[in-house]
């Protein structure tokens, strides 16, 4: 007798079925798709807020998370910082222990759930090669950033606003630019400088204008501003091109208004960890309250609820997803 034809599992359909509308529910753009690229996003919004005189904020996002939450509260821009990837994902000190596999890692499950497009912090290239910087500019663009920056401090860099910087000389960071602009496509490349703080405003403005002029840089981050005063030196000194403000707080730089750095010529404005040391405070009280309490009922109402959680994820549609899936291979 001839057996009976074996039933086909529905398993692999039902996987199927369940990765295309989870896909939709993410909104991922796929490779080859004709949309316009994180770099064309990021040059589009940066070019409108400079001619605009309105700066784009730009906020830090440590995790997939917050960068989805940064999104729906209606932030154009995001941003993964060194100092984030060390601190959050690496629990060590931004002093030039990240690599390039450690920041791509966030870029990607970043760039994967969001849709705006994302400034990437590369240091100064992960690499003591210009083919390093290519390399990283290259894989930057095809993790779905929009922007790179990279200073001219050495090898065995800084945090910007610590003492004791160290910066290359003007014609090796031309150099590092170079071949950033060789490795991209459309990406915007940013040419942060740390010499103000070591060498005076004079020489820092000399070295943004041979970075733009000389290197190809899209745009300035001058790091470590004390006075407004200043940050109108480098807008005269470089028109037409776009200047980046990092508010980062406890360091060297007083948190200006939005307005306060418009009229100085500043065009982006860059908030890197202020999300990530709420969220370090936060969770402190809250470890310390278990410990003290012996529960964690006191400090319940320090929390987002579990319903919020899911709101800022979509997580209903997910189930959605999964119930629609469930349903087809019925």
């Amino acid at each position: 007798l001839a057996a009976a034809p074996r039933r086909r599992s529905s398993a692999p359909h039902a996987a199927a079925a369940a990765a295309m509308i989870v896909g939709r529910v993410l909104g991922r753009r796929a490779f080859g798709s004709a949309r316009e690229s994180a770099g064309a996003k990021f040059r589009k919004l940066m070019m409108e807020a400079h001619n605009t005189k309105r700066p784009l904020q730009i906020v830090g996002a440590t995790s997939a998370y917050t960068g989805r939450m940064a999104q729906n509260i209606g932030f154009q821009a995001v941003y993964v910082s060194g100092g984030g990837v060390a601190l959050a994902n690496l629990g060590v000190p931004d002093l030039g222990v990240t690599g390039l596999d450690d920041v791509l890692v966030d870029v990607r499950r970043l760039t994967r759930v969001t849709t705006v497009p994302a400034l990437v912090d590369i240091d100064t290239g992960f690499g003591a090669s210009i083919f390093n910087i290519e390399r990283t500019v290259r894989d930057m663009e095809q993790a779905g950033a929009g922007a790179i920056h990279m200073e001219d401090q050495v090898s065995a860099k800084r945090c910007g606003h610590r003492p004791n910087k160290q910066v290359v000389p003007t014609g090796e960071m031309v150099s590092r630019l170079q071949a950033a602009i060789r490795g991209r496509h459309e990406m915007v490349i940013m040419a942060r400088t740390d010499s103000l703080a070591i060498e005076g405003l004079d020489s820092a403005i000399d070295r943004c204008k041979a970075y733009v002029n000389d290197g190809g840089a899209d745009c300035i981050f001058a790091e470590a501003v004390t006075d407004l005063a200043q940050f109108k030196k480098f807008s005269e000194a470089l028109p037409g091109v776009p200047l980046l403000a990092n508010l980062t707080e406890f360091g060297q730089t007083p948190l200006w208004k939005l307005d306060e750095l418009a009229d100085v010529g500043i065009s982006l404005v860059l908030y890197p960890l202020s999300a990530f040391r709420a969220q370090s405070r936060a969770a402190e009280a809250v470890f310390k309250g278990i410990m003290a309490d012996g529960t964690n009922k006191e400090v319940e109402k320090l929390m987002h609820h579990r319903m919020t959680t899911y709101e800022v994820i979509d997580y209903m549609a997910y189930e959605r997803a999964m119930d629609e899936a469930a349903a087809k291979a019925k």
